[in-house]
């Protein structure tokens, strides 16, 4: 033992520490701080409450952002003016903090012309409107006349049109705003959603009995759509089989089926034989040794053409061409396109008998 520990002093130290116990002014003085901190964030609370309904009740309405400059663009259209009057006066009823988009379409509903709105702002005092017109799609001819119409039916009476767009037929009168006829419309989607490079060829979009909506194309091949769903998908597949060479001069195009595109009405190849040169084309020995066969039209018409008077067959039973022998080298085509068929003859007539010792030598009896 350490000799300071045997003193009452040494004896003090070597206990064990107790806890302190708070004091009550602490405890009060955190409650206090703790007060204070939820007094700050109330008042901040209410600070911002208070910005926030002079915001939505005050400023956002106020004239120090009112707006006085309204700017628009896209106009094109033969109302232009009045549509121009229409949004100006909207516009300069609201502020650039608090724009109105249904207040502004309302004004300009009256417009077929107009398609959408596109606003922006100049804060503190201007207004920007883009105006996106309808696009003439096609012409709808009708029992109230011809007049152009956009790709969602929409009437665009005073529009002009610029370029070639393809017509639709209408069934019954055109309508005041926007078509009526069902078949109207999917020819009007038709037109409307054609791609840029094929759009001035289109002559004319028309329901064709069972094959439903097909688009003629000028100098082109009939397009056979169906009817107007996955309208964009059929046009890119008519482009693609449009684009590929092996196509060329086909006469339609059936994408009722985006995926397979169809192709018909190609022409069929024909070889022609070419004679070598000096020799001489012949026609092939005839059945009748006494008499030619002369066919017109139909195979299974034949009559018998006696020779001329005074005139003797050849030896082989062959007869000569009319006119004589073609020229060394030369190639007779009939045609590119292949025969019609026809139908072949029920009984054969039986072979004619030469009569010997007769009158006009050569005459064929029947037997």
């Amino acid at each position: 033992m350490s000799p300071g520990a045997a003193t009452p002093a040494g004896r003090l130290r070597s206990l064990p520490r107790v806890p302190r116990v708070p004091r009550v002014g602490d405890r009060a003085r955190a409650l206090l701080a703790s007060q204070r901190l939820r007094r700050r964030l109330l008042v901040l609370a209410a600070g911002l409450l208070v910005l926030a309904a002079g915001y939505q009740f005050w400023l956002r309405d106020s004239s120090l952002v009112a707006v006085e400059r309204v700017t628009i663009t896209g106009l094109s259209a033969s109302d232009a003016e009045r549509v121009r009057l229409a949004l100006t006066g909207a516009g300069r009823e609201m502020t650039t903090l608090h724009v109105d988009h249904e207040a502004l379409e309302r004004a300009v509903a009256g417009f077929p012309v107009v398609r959408e709105l596109e606003v922006s702002t100049d804060f503190p005092h201007g207004l920007r409107i883009h105006v996106v017109e309808h696009v003439p799609a096609a012409i709808a001819v009708g029992d109230g006349g011809r007049v152009p119409v956009a790709g969602d039916g929409t009437i665009l009476s005073g529009i002009p049109v610029e370029g070639r767009v393809p017509t639709i037929e209408v069934e019954g009168s055109v309508g005041v705003e926007r078509l009526r006829d069902p078949k109207g419309l999917a020819s009007a989607a038709i037109a409307g959603t054609a791609p840029t490079a094929l759009r001035g060829r289109i002559e004319e979009v028309a329901v064709d009995g069972d094959l439903g909506q097909v688009a003629t194309l000028r100098e082109g091949p009939e397009l056979v759509f169906g009817d107007a769903s996955r309208v964009r998908a059929k046009w890119a597949a008519a482009a693609r089989v449009l684009a590929d060479l092996e196509a060329s001069g086909a006469s339609y195009i059936d994408v009722r089926i985006p995926g397979r595109p169809a192709v018909g009405g190609l022409p069929a190849e024909t070889i022609v034989p070419v004679a070598p040169a000096g020799a001489t084309s012949t026609i092939p020995p005839a059945t009748d040794t006494g008499a030619a066969a002369a066919t017109a039209g139909d195979p299974a018409a034949t009559a018998a053409v006696p020779p001329p008077a005074g005139t003797v067959p050849p030896a082989d039973g062959t007869v000569p061409p009319a006119g004589g022998p073609p020229a060394p080298g030369t190639v007779t085509q009939t045609g590119t396109e292949p025969p019609p068929e026809t139908a072949a003859p029920e009984t054969a007539a039986p072979p004619a008998t030469a009569v010997e010792g007769g009158t006009g030598g050569g005459a064929a009896t029947a037997p």
